[in-house]
């Protein structure tokens, strides 16, 4: 028997008819064989609210913040009874989440009075959502026939002290699991924990980011040798670009590792960008997959993908992004220069996502942020200094498009009728960026893939999909 780590998602677990679906899927793999571990994220909205809480109570309304708690409380014993039935674990399952919000509550009174949200107090209250739906879906897997057992992930994923964006300590987490997850699966259960959660070697709470459930997965999945990590979402896979944006978007059936992550750092929502890491490493393959429709195979992630006759895999958009122009036509040759310049961005600890220079000038972007005043002062030290916002960023990745003759002249054909503020071509063999205002990356986009994925190659691409929808429109079945 394989082991298999499942990682479900906030869609995956909102709701008793969603948790049902997982149950079903988890015991699917059971009776095929498969060991188990589940990682889950809160239930769909939970940990927006929660922040919600924690700056109600910050900034001294207490009274907001615990009727938002409360709200919450009655989500989560509502969820519990429906999926319970058994009135003594019912009760007991309800109890228990009582004594959780009952501990939240105490520390929101506590926010309230002080009026000062560190990160630390963030992480602690963010970590409830996580910490209850684990709880409460690890029992809901019993009453359904899967057995279960509940493992706090603050005890296995332990990380450094950078509270909101922890960084995982993989020898202690290896450690961890063989001692307090391996065990479980040994003896026939399936261990269930919390994604985005852990703690310090001192045991305080931290989190590891928003998203940070997919990263939960694949850390597990490292530190147990998984035969491989399923990421289990509301989508069918990896799609060629945005269903919203291109209703004929397909589905890549296999990616590599490495376009994955790129994928997933530049815009792509299905994974979170650090997920492929622990992965990469020990070669797992990774499965995105659809909770709401089970039967369909998804996307396979590996570490060479098969050829594709595509040039591009897939079209991912970043928004909100800033251009920073700094110019100083007597300084930019100078020694030292540019390392100024990136000292002062570390130093806010802003990542910057593109670069380009010349001869006078360095163009930078940046996710839009409060930060961008701070940087541009400290920035206009050096050099002459401008910045604007409202831009977007598209990411196109595909194989050796370095390697590809007149790939640039296509792609910038495509997108002729609109206005290109940066270009990056060379510095990846899989990534071809540029940056455009806000208001056209829809356009672009859809441009882009109306000339790139005209005739998908059937290896890589889900064609039946679209030959399905063609055919439903091609003999006139009824619209509403």
């Amino acid at each position: 028997m394989s082991l298999v780590v499942m990682k479900f998602g906030g869609t995956s677990v909102e709701d008793p008819a969603a948790i049902n679906r997982t149950a079903s899927i988890v015991a699917g793999r059971v009776a095929a064989g498969k060991k188990p571990v589940v990682v889950v994220s809160a239930m769909a909205r939970v940990t927006d609210q929660l922040l919600r809480c924690a700056g109600a109570a910050s900034q001294g309304d207490r009274t907001g913040a615990l009727a938002i708690s409360s709200r919450l409380r009655s989500r989560h014993r509502d969820t519990a009874a429906a999926l319970v039935k058994d009135h003594k674990q019912a009760a007991e399952l309800v109890n228990w989440i009582d004594q959780k919000f009952d501990q939240l509550d105490e520390v929101l009174r506590g926010l309230a009075a002080i009026l000062e949200l560190t990160p630390r107090i963030s992480d602690l209250i963010v970590s409830y959502g996580e910490r209850i739906s684990s709880r409460m879906i690890a029992s809901a897997f019993c009453e359904r026939g899967v057995i279960a057992a509940h493992v706090d992930s603050r005890e296995v994923v332990v990380t450094d002290s950078q509270y909101q964006k922890a960084i995982p300590i993989d020898s202690i987490i290896e450690k961890r699991a063989a001692e307090k997850v391996r065990p479980l699966v040994d003896e026939g259960k399936v261990p269930v924990l919390g994604g985005f959660i852990g703690s310090n070697e001192a045991g305080i709470t931290t989190t590891l980011g928003r998203g940070g459930s997919d990263f939960t997965g694949a850390l597990i999945g490292g530190a147990m040798q998984a035969e491989a990590i399923e990421i289990w979402t509301d989508v069918d896979g990896i799609m060629t670009s945005d269903p919203r944006v291109c209703p004929d978007a397909l589905r890549v059936k296999v990616i590599s590792f490495e376009e994955a992550a790129e994928l997933a750092y530049f815009g792509a929502k299905v994974l979170h960008p650090a997920t492929i890491l622990p992965a990469v490493k020990r070669n797992i393959p990774v499965l995105v997959l659809n909770s709401k429709n089970p039967t369909n195979e998804g996307t396979r992630i590996i570490s060479l993908a098969p050829h594709c006759k595509s040039p591009f895999k897939s079209i991912a958009v970043k928004k909100k992004l800033s251009i920073i122009d700094v110019v100083a036509s007597r300084m930019l040759m100078t020694h030292g220069y540019l390392k100024e310049i990136f000292t002062i961005f570390d130093k806010h600890q802003t990542p910057v996502d593109m670069v380009s220079t010349s001869e006078v000038s360095v163009s930078l972007t940046v996710d839009s942020n409060d930060k961008l005043p701070l940087i541009a002062a400290d920035l206009s030290k050096l050099a002459d200094v401008k910045y604007e916002g409202k831009k977007a960023l598209i990411c196109m990745v595909g194989e050796d498009i370095r390697g590809q003759n007149g790939m640039a002249a296509q792609v910038f054909a495509a997108v002729r009728h609109i206005n290109v503020r940066m270009i990056s071509q060379g510095a990846s063999e899989i990534n071809m960026s540029f940056m455009i205002d806000e208001e056209d990356a829809d356009e672009a986009v859809r441009s882009l893939h109306g000339v790139f994925f005209q005739d998908p190659d059937p290896a890589i691409f889900d064609v039946e999909a679209r030959k399905q929808v063609a055919q439903a429109v091609s003999s006139g079945s009824p619209r509403e």
